[in-house]
């Protein structure tokens, strides 16, 4: 159940559990891969600014990962929260994965799930944050040589340490998720979700609803795609993840488009913009999700706020299902080297 949370210097940001055995978090939460990695060069100085405007507005969930610019993440999260107010700061809460490696030049070579890494993990990550605890914590990817009950055990010890309050699943399907939860209690999902990435709503959806897990929400944008302000013809560099996304390619990105046009005929008649209706319809479709808005400044962070307000009828909610149905989107969400590394795809 989401109530709101009121406090005299910032407006009303409403707060959610996550998952029945998880803490409570803000409504939304604030994905910070896009300061450091995968989407071009970032201001570090916005960026910082974009995470105490996030504070100061309520919301409480800052969403990373170790390996997002080698760490650089995890360091500008504990600048912020350093320099954050005290009251801002105590609010904050973390939620991380970890298990990707990297080369040197940044190729994904594969993950590591070994309850030894595990440990090794957390303890670089406690260090780059300049934090005691980590609120949530996640491996990336299911490792595929190590059962995930070996990981999800090696947290589990985490959390009766002290150095991790609670464990959550990334990108794995309904069979991992119950494995898991047979392990050890599971706050949360982190799964992409969107107007146009729907694939969970079939199986894995039902499923950590039915124990009781709750599910974090990215790309709900679609990596920008969907937010009303991609272009066609924009140039990306070779450092930007969307210039090999099969949906921002060539024919794939002008069908795309199109829907976004369409949805924004839904978004014009509510008096919202494209984004804020997006972050709305998967706000929508329940109480247990709880949407990351990857914003890089304060600008599109108080944008992707104001979807807050944005209340979607059942006759929006048909109207956006027209524009935008169920398996429309053309290209996948991940080149296909990376969606073989997907346990929620399989």
């Amino acid at each position: 159940m989401r109530n709101a949370q009121h406090s005299p210097a910032t407006p009303v940001v409403p707060s959610t559990s996550l998952g029945s055995s998880g803490p409570a978090v803000s409504a939304l939460g604030l994905g910070c891969m896009g300061m450091s990695a995968l989407y071009g060069a970032a201001d570090r100085t916005e960026s910082i600014a974009t995470i105490h405007a996030a504070l100061d507005a309520g919301v409480t969930l800052l969403d990373t990962g170790d390996f997002y610019g080698m760490g650089h993440n995890e360091t500008l999260i504990g600048e912020a929260l350093r320099t954050a107010p005290p009251a801002a700061r105590e609010r904050a809460m973390t939620s991380v994965k970890f298990g990707a490696l990297r080369t040197v030049e940044g190729a994904f070579t594969g993950y590591d799930g070994r309850p030894a890494a595990v440990k090794n993990f957390v303890a670089y990550s406690l260090q780059r944050l300049g934090l005691d605890h980590i609120d949530v914590y996640r491996i990336a990817r299911l490792d595929p040589d190590v059962p995930v009950e070996e990981t999800v055990g090696a947290i589990a010890e985490l959390v009766e340490a002290g150095h991790v309050r609670y464990i959550g699943l990334s990108e794995v399907g309904a069979r991992t998720v119950r494995r898991a939860a047979a392990t050890a209690p599971i706050a949360d999902l982190q799964i992409e979700y969107s107007l146009i990435s729907r694939g969970i709503e079939a199986e894995i959806l039902p499923t950590v609803r039915e124990l009781g897990i709750g599910v974090t929400a990215y790309g709900v944008l679609s990596r920008g795609l969907i937010s009303g302000h991609w272009t066609d013809g924009r140039v990306l560099g070779a450092d930007d993840f969307r210039s090999v996304s099969p949906r921002f390619a060539g024919e794939n990105l002008q069908h795309n488009l199109r829907l976004v046009d369409a949805l924004r005929t839904v978004a014009d008649a509510k008096g919202a913009t494209v984004a804020q209706t997006a972050i709305a319809w998967v706000l929508a479709q329940g109480q247990d999700i709880v949407p990351l808005i990857g914003a890089r400044t304060r600008e599109r962070l108080a944008e992707s706020l104001g979807a807050l307000d944005v209340t979607l009828d059942a006759d929006d909610l048909a109207a956006i299902e027209r524009a935008v149905p169920a398996g429309s989107a053309a290209g996948e969400r991940y080149p296909a080297r990376q969606m073989a590394h997907l346990d929620s795809e399989i």
